[in-house]
């Protein structure tokens, strides 16, 4: 008997064969290397688009022994895949700046951010195709990775310290040097403000009731904000025990008598 005719069914069996194994393979490796570089919700998704990729164009390619005509199928396949390109070019766009913003690493989870024009909080969740940030008020907001991608990120946590900076307005007849002293002062005894660099206070403006002072120094990260709390509560107190007054809004008016 003529066994020659399964010769093309055993060409295509073996084919798919080495086409799961392959997957398989590629798939064990990714799982194992991967993890070591990228979090979880990052290589899912590429392993799983690699995979079947493998197995697509494997199978298809295992199956020319058979003199199939694949034309057809390829001039389907690619119609398809037009249109759902363009259904999931969002997606897709996402999908990639995804990967992109891990490598870069703008932000972290747990950092302090501002995506301008859009949110400022605590980055909550980092996803393949958005991020979740929680804004000061607690609310979360979604954002897709193609948007956060591309706009301006501020990250405060990204350095180990910060920098306050407060103005501080003070009356025209005051004596700038007590204020200043006072105001230096005041943020030396604060044990979290950094001796170097040091706390400084400069003439910023001069207004139409006060002169400006930009009063700076600088604080770990973790306690900027619990420093610039404590010392806006007590500048006022300081100022007031050299005698510098905090003036109020007020307009000088001359009548002109005849």
């Amino acid at each position: 008997m003529d066994w020659s005719w399964l010769t093309p069914y055993v060409y295509v069996a073996i084919g798919v064969l080495v086409t799961f194994l392959v997957a398989h393979i590629v798939r064990k490796t990714i799982r194992e290397v991967l993890p070591k570089y990228m979090t979880k919700e990052i290589y899912q998704p590429l392993e799983l688009l690699i995979y079947y990729s493998i197995l697509f164009f494997g199978i298809i390619s295992s199956l020319s022994p058979l003199n199939i005509d694949l034309s057809g199928l390829l001039v389907a396949g690619g119609v398809l895949g037009i249109a759902v390109g363009f259904a999931s070019r969002t997606v897709f766009s996402n999908f990639l700046s995804g990967i992109f913003l891990y490598i870069d690493k703008p932000l972290r989870i747990g950092d302090a951010v501002r995506v301008e024009g859009v949110v400022e909080g605590v980055v909550r969740e980092i996803n393949i195709f958005s991020t979740r940030i929680m804004s000061w008020d607690g609310h979360i907001v979604r954002i897709p990775n193609e948007k956060l991608f591309s706009s301006p990120i501020v990250n405060f946590s990204m350095m180990p310290v910060r920098r306050i900076s407060i103005n501080v307005g003070v009356s025209y007849s005051s004596d700038l040097e007590k204020a200043k002293k006072a105001l230096i002062k005041l943020a030396e005894s604060h044990p979290f403000v950094l001796v170097n660099p040091p706390p400084e206070v400069l003439v910023q403006e001069y207004g139409d009731s006060a002169i400006i002072l930009n009063f700076r120094c600088w604080a770990p990260t973790s306690e900027w904000f619990s420093t610039k709390v404590w010392l806006l509560a007590r500048i006022k107190e300081a100022l007031d025990e050299v005698g510098v007054e905090i003036p109020f809004p007020q307009r000088v008016v001359w009548l002109r008598q005849s």
